[in-house]
């Protein structure tokens, strides 16, 4: 199977390959961007920041929205419910961080976002969701905005195409479907056809399919079964960044390399310490590098102790220490690919402000909807 695209445009921003990396809290900081980078070009998206704690200089939100000299396009992922706060924090996106590109959560599924009428429940109130994209699309001009959406609440309350209309009518260069609902969470299959629905109604911009895309085959089987126009790539890649340099082959028409023994995941594991210690300092960057060992690990027979050590560790010496003593002739496991990594929670009732759903129309801002924090 093949899938011959042409490089992806958001506006005057190339995405060659048509890969973009989804935003992740807690994993898409600085250096796992980087780390990802050296497998193949593609777009790079940052973690969500909160509209309201950029406006008013969190030092958290500001370090989040922070990039190296040597990213070559500044992307970062924003969430909000409040037109006027949201063009302010895009207004300083772009002039005091000079930012190149600049995507819209509307697709969290997090119940304490759904329950402040935040995320994948935001879509639901059509004019709120026009009014929040149309003062982004605004504020940003002329840098890009995209959108990222999920399905919808529920099976019962779909919003995906008329939230999809709305933005490409309020001037997004691109639109992004989570294929599940926010009441799936992350379980049961992504629903590939709603891409393609999605296709078919969003006309005049890039439709990007995002949701179980594991190994550059899927890749290319989505733009084969939905004609979307590029991928975004999630809870695949966690552990797993060559997967960047596989989609690369793939949509290149290239063949795609053996998946690496454990001596060259191990590799990958160092740089990726080294790249955080780098970024945040010893102590935070080994903290923040432990829930990784257990995605790089997934599948592979090294025993449950020195995952659990791994896990625990305190400092670089003592992650090398235990890097050292895992056997690097271990081939990757034939399943491992496909075994879901972070989030596998779900389906679950989504919590919704009281009488949401009864006020579609109302333009209204949520009380209280943009107090989170970054990072989601």
């Amino acid at each position: 199977m093949t899938a011959v695209l042409p490089a992806l445009k958001l506006g005057a921003v190339a995405v060659d390959p048509p890969v973009v990396l989804a935003p992740m809290a807690g994993v898409t900081n600085i250096a796992f961007r980087r780390l990802c980078r050296t497998y193949g070009a593609g777009l790079y998206v940052s973690e969500m920041v909160t509209a309201r704690a950029l406006v008013e200089g969190n030092a958290k939100t500001l370090g989040m929205a922070s990039f190296g000299d040597d990213e070559p396009v500044r992307s970062v992922q924003l969430y909000g419910v409040d037109p006027r706060v949201m063009g302010d924090a895009v207004r300083r996106l772009v002039d005091e961080i000079g930012v190149d590109h600049i995507d819209l959560n509307f697709g969290c599924p997090a119940a304490k976002v759904t329950r402040q009428g935040g995320g994948a429940a935001l879509p639901v109130h059509r004019q709120l969701f026009r009014a929040i994209v149309g003062a982004a699309v605004g504020a940003a001009d002329p840098v890009p905005v995209t959108v990222k959406l999920r399905m919808g609440v529920d099976g019962d309350h779909l919003t995906f195409l008329d939230a999809g209309r709305i933005a490409e009518g309020e001037g997004v260069v691109a639109v992004t479907l989570h294929a599940r609902t926010a009441e799936q969470l992350y379980s049961g299959r992504a629903d590939w056809q709603a891409i393609a629905e999605l296709k078919s109604a969003v006309t005049s911009v890039p439709v990007l399919g995002n949701g179980d895309l594991w190994e550059a085959p899927d890749a290319l089987a989505m733009v084969e079964a939905t004609g979307c126009d590029g991928v975004v790539v999630g809870r695949g890649c966690l552990g797993r960044p060559w997967l960047f340099r596989d989609l690369a082959d793939a949509f290149a028409g290239r063949p795609i390399e053996a998946p690496p023994s454990l001596g060259e995941v191990v590799g990958m594991m160092r740089s990726h310490v080294e790249l955080l210690c780098d970024a945040f300092g010893e102590d935070l960057g080994v903290r923040q590098y432990r829930k990784h060992t257990g995605w790089y690990l997934t599948g592979f027979p090294v025993g449950s102790a020195i995952r659990r050590s791994l896990a625990q560790a305190g400092s670089l010496r003592e992650v090398h220490g235990l890097l050292d003593r895992l056997d690097p002739g271990l081939p990757f496991p034939p399943d491992a690919a496909r075994t879901a990594r972070g989030h596998t929670n779900g389906p679950r009732p989504v919590h919704l402000p009281s009488g949401w759903l009864d006020s579609v129309d109302d333009p209204t801002p949520p009380s209280g909807g943009d107090v989170l924090v970054s990072g989601g």
